[in-house]
């Protein structure tokens, strides 16, 4: 049986903290499919269609994970793929709190999968989108934040 993940979110942009998570869950799951949310509560910076370029781009040639989108709830699309998990990623302890609310709500809604929660490596511990977008709306240097 092939067990798959979902790894969810809104990556406005893609980070190389997203790529970290994705590359730390392919060694738990067989197939990961990073689902880019189209109805985030964000005002995205990027189109749907841009995010999905950067993400495919980023992970062409890395087997076992595949790029989709999504709309209405998670635990929906969880089903409908027959994923045992989904993924996410914690940073801080700040990131805890939200992701645990997340979490059982989502256990309330469907039972049939767990959330597992992956820390990045040391180096992404601080990285975000919303900083990677100030630091380019601003003129900064975006290098080896983003893929």
């Amino acid at each position: 049986m092939i067990r798959t993940a979902i790894y969810p979110g809104s990556f406005d942009p893609v980070t190389n903290g997203h790529l970290d998570i994705i590359h730390r869950g392919k060694h738990l799951f067989d197939r990961i499919i990073v689902a880019v949310s189209k109805d985030s509560h964000k005002s995205p910076y990027f189109s749907l269609e841009e995010r999905l370029s950067f993400l495919r781009t980023a992970l062409k040639g890395t087997p076992g994970i595949g790029v989709d989108t999504f709309s209405g709830l998670l635990t929906n699309y969880v089903k409908i793929q027959k994923a045992c998990a989904v993924i996410r990623g914690l940073r801080a302890v700040s990131d805890f709190e939200y992701e645990f609310q997340m979490a059982l709500m989502n256990r309330r809604q469907n039972t049939r999968f767990e959330t597992v929660f992956l820390m990045p490596d040391e180096r992404y511990t601080y990285l975000s989108s919303s900083l990677v977008r100030e630091i380019s709306r601003l003129g900064g240097h975006v290098r080896g934040l983003v893929p």
